[in-house]
């Protein structure tokens, strides 16, 4: 037998209701918010990742699925959302568009790591990229918008956590306290920071390493350095998430590596994911669109993995689902294609019907409407057909769920009426 390919999951119907559930839910906020959805391709040219996402990340040196395809180029799937909305910005003019710019993607990407609880080489990511807004009201927007969907989805035990990096005016000196920093203590460094040294110390503090994180500890923190225009700009971020009535923690800690981050960063995350607590993140990304061959243009973005999404929710309740709205037994190959004429005009009206497939017994149908928790169901035998052996005018239907029976229900109130309960004073 060929198995799944390791790191990859596969969502049965069981659990394909929990995803409709989430994603639609995303759909209806995003919309409330302003922002229209953009559908990228899976694979682009690797430069665009090696630019866009930086080429001292472990996600580019490590973890990257790249490949020549026919005609010798190198492409790679994307292991992120923003490089390629990013691309897809500059390449279709939406600069010409009024801004800002206001989008959102839902989309699986891929990344060649070890496969853990919530971690997956093939995962998927809900994402938000605003540009063309400087102004902290858009950092603002961006992080209520996230907040709004883990309280619109029900997730638990949630924590925002915000910083601010700087930029390129203040950064610099930064850096060069925090690689003195860490220069007096290189022999205690784990081999991947000792390269971050000198190309991006920042990315140091980081680090996943136990030894490298308690060295981190004693750094400078960046929130100590920032210029009079970044100390504004968070001032004004501090500001808009109180007069949301958002809470918020400070965490110097919270830092992204690259130079064309900027300012603020965020992190959302729960603790009912244990040690993968971390369910959001995003920042201020000013530098990219010109990193990537655009103007100047200020920009702020997040991505949110769904696996973990899904996780904590399959934890805190079920998955609501819509099963069968009603099942017709039937007795007999006639009845059978009555049943299906009456299933096929239930279903144009936007019901849930299942009929027999199998050519069970009576009983073993009964049992199988049971184990598919349908709401109600009818019989279809002689005494129901017609002498043109089409269903009559009227049935019974039974609710499975009370075993109460209404009799002679009219075909056309079953069709018309939109909750079936009524027929029971439900």
């Amino acid at each position: 037998m060929i198995n799944k390919p390791r790191g990859t999951e596969d969502i049965l119907p069981k659990d394909s209701a929990l995803w409709r559930k989430i994603e639609n839910t995303i759909h209806e906020v995003c919309e409330n918010f302003g922002y229209g959805e953009i559908r990228t391709p899976t694979f682009e040219a690797t430069e665009l990742f090696e630019r866009g996402v930086g080429d001292t990340t472990d996600v580019v040196q490590k973890e990257m699925y790249t490949f020549l395809d026919k005609g010798e180029r190198s492409m790679t799937l994307r292991p992120e959302g923003t490089a390629s909305v990013v691309r897809a910005f500059l390449e279709n003019s939406l600069y010409a568009n009024p801004q800002p710019t206001k989008l959102y993607y839902i989309i699986p990407c891929y990344r060649y790591e070890k496969p853990q609880a919530g971690r997956l080489r093939e995962f998927h990511q809900f994402g938000v990229e605003v540009f063309g807004a400087a102004r902290a009201t858009v950092d603002v927007e961006v992080i209520s918008l996230a907040v709004n969907l883990l309280e619109r989805l029900g997730v638990s035990g949630v924590e925002l956590n915000i910083n601010s990096i700087g930029c390129p005016d203040c950064r610099p000196s930064y850096n060069e306290k925090l690689r003195a920093h860490f220069e007096a203590r290189k022999d205690k460094l784990c081999e991947t920071c000792l390269g971050r040294l000198e190309k991006n110390p920042m990315r140091i503090i980081d680090c996943k390493s136990p030894v490298c994180g308690e060295i981190a500890q004693g750094a400078p923190k960046v929130s100590d350095h920032l210029c009079e225009s970044c100390e504004t700009h968070f001032s004004s971020v501090k500001s808009g998430l109180d007069n949301l009535s958002i809470t918020y923690n400070i965490d110097p800690n919270i830092v992204r590596g690259l130079d064309y981050y900027t300012k603020t960063v965020f992190e959302l995350t729960s603790n009912a994911l244990g040690a993968q607590s971390a369910l959001c993140g995003g920042g201020r990304y000013d530098g990219l669109v010109t990193t990537l061959g655009g103007s100047e243009t200020p920009a702020i973005g997040f991505a949110m993995g769904l696996e973990r999404l899904v996780r904590i929710l399959g934890q805190q309740q079920e998955a609501e689902t819509n099963g069968c709205d009603l099942f017709i037994t039937t007795i007999g190959d006639v009845a059978l294609q009555a049943a299906e004429k009456l299933a096929y005009t239930l279903r144009q009206s936007g019901k849930s019907v299942q009929i027999d497939l199998l050519g069970r017994s009576v009983k073993a149908q009964m049992k199988y409407a049971d184990k598919i928790g349908a709401k109600y169901s009818v019989v279809l035998g002689d005494d129901e057909l017609g002498e043109d052996k089409r269903v009559k005018h009227i049935v019974n239907l039974k609710n499975m769920q009370t075993g109460e029976t209404k009799e002679d229900v009219l075909i056309a109130e079953l069709v018309n009426t939109s909750d079936w309960g009524t027929f029971f004073n439900e």
